[in-house]
């Protein structure tokens, strides 16, 4: 059993058929069909099974795909560290929209000005998304908010604390001050799909006072959020970072949660599976949110507008 025919046991299981995986790796579909079996013969059991048209992996090949992950990235992890701590190689990197809208262009364009070597891959998801790609080593690392119920689980996972977002709930203009959930006068709540941990925390904020939002409208992005706040449709949660990049924002009031709003992104990664391409990410990280940190609180800053009045618990 070889790592390449792990790893193309992988790309069919990942593109969903022998004709996109071969794609992917550059190969010819005989060629991948060919090791495919030869990876049955070798360990004695049926991968796949066909279903129409669909290959399905049967019970031996799903016991086999979380080991084909853990030995495919423990090779990965082995090249990069054999490379005299160069960072080199691919980096696939999950981040949540938020970050990778507002705080990741910078850094990410300096990173690959120092570190032209490494492939990185972003995609983005929810918070409780990322976890579980994560948890699958679909992703190397990941930027995620704190969950509602803790950092995630510390014997699978290591973490670094990277910016503290502030949450600041989005009303129409004009709408009257909020101190908690009953002075919300819209009963729709604007918000991701469930897996987001902003909209955790909001629901949490509305059930401490014996509310549920009466609607839930889930969309796909900050900036259709802001559109329909602004158009009416009913309020949401944000990071206050992301909304100096949407439109609208002058046709909503941003009302502050206080203390319940500051929320730590956290970059995340499975414990024991570290490189130096991460270990550069995490650097740059640290400093572009040291510098941000710096540039909000040095003399003369001017103070986040703010409309209404701090919720209390």
């Amino acid at each position: 059993m070889d790592l390449a025919a792990l790893a193309i046991f992988r790309a069919v299981v990942r593109e969903n058929g022998v004709t996109r995986a071969a794609a992917k790796l550059n190969r010819v579909q005989s060629n991948v069909t060919t090791r495919i079996k030869q990876l049955e013969e070798q360990l004695g059991a049926e991968l796949f099974t066909r279903d129409g048209r669909r290959l399905v992996l049967t019970p031996a090949g799903e016991t086999l795909l979380p080991y084909a992950e853990r030995l495919l990235a423990l090779a990965d992890e082995a090249r990069h560290a054999v490379k005299a701590g160069r960072p080199t190689g691919r980096l696939r990197l999950g981040t949540m929209e938020s970050t990778a809208a507002s705080r990741l262009p910078s850094v990410l364009a300096r990173y690959h000005q120092n570190w032209p070597d490494v492939t990185l891959e972003l995609e983005t998801g929810t918070t409780g998304h990322l976890i579980e790609r994560l948890r699958e080593f679909e992703v190397d690392a990941a930027l995620i908010s704190t969950p509602l119920a803790g950092v995630p689980d510390t014997e699978v996972f290591e973490y670094v604390p990277v910016y503290r977002e502030e949450l600041v709930m989005l009303t129409p203009r004009g709408h009257r001050p909020i101190r908690q959930p009953g002075d919300v006068a819209l009963s729709t709540l604007v918000a991701f799909e469930r897996g987001c941990a902003y909209r955790s925390y909001v629901e949490r904020w509305y059930l401490e006072h014996g509310i549920r939002p009466t609607r839930v409208l889930e969309l796909g992005s900050y900036h259709a959020i802001v559109a329909c706040v602004a158009a009416g449709a009913g309020v949401a949660v944000a990071p206050r970072s992301v909304l100096e990049l949407q439109r609208h924002v002058d046709e909503i009031a941003m009302h502050s949660l206080g203390a319940q709003g500051l929320i730590d992104t956290l970059l995340v990664w499975r414990r024991g599976h570290y490189s130096p391409a991460l270990d550069a990410l995490k650097q740059a990280l640290l400093e572009n949110a040291a510098s941000v940190s710096a540039l909000n609180t040095a003399p003369g800053a001017a103070a986040a507008p703010a409309e209404g009045v701090q919720a209390t618990a």
